[in-house]
């Protein structure tokens, strides 16, 4: 899960090989194993918070490894155990809001609950 859960189910996908920096440089069998953690993750935030569509990020200008950042993204608030999550720029690109914070236990909440969804 990405730290920041300003979009209720961000989450980051990382490739295990440690020299992984490019995107274009997936092996073949790390660019199907992508797509598979995608639809599953995909299938587990829909399932939990019910997002109205997606957005993907590969963009490797912070970090120098290859990941991705996978945003759901709501036409509508979610609240979760109290927390309003609202997507503001909803039909827009996607920016992190820095000075969103949830509480470190509201935040196990989610990480646990997308783990528990993934499972099935």
């Amino acid at each position: 899960m990405h730290p920041n859960q300003g979009y209720l189910g961000r989450s980051i996908v990382w490739c295990n090989r440690a020299d992984s920096l490019d995107f274009a440089d997936a092996t073949k069998a790390e660019q199907e194993e992508l797509f598979i953690v995608l639809r599953d993750l995909k299938r587990a935030l829909i399932e939990l918070f019910k997002p109205d569509v997606f957005n993907y990020a590969f963009l490797g200008n912070e970090i120098r490894h290859l990941h991705g950042h996978v945003v759901p993204r709501y036409k509508e608030p979610r609240v979760l155990l109290d927390q309003v999550f609202e997507d503001r720029l909803f039909g827009r690109n996607f920016q992190t809001d820095h000075n969103f914070k949830i509480s470190f236990d509201l935040f196990s909440k989610i990480k646990i609950m997308v783990q528990q969804a993934l499972m099935v």
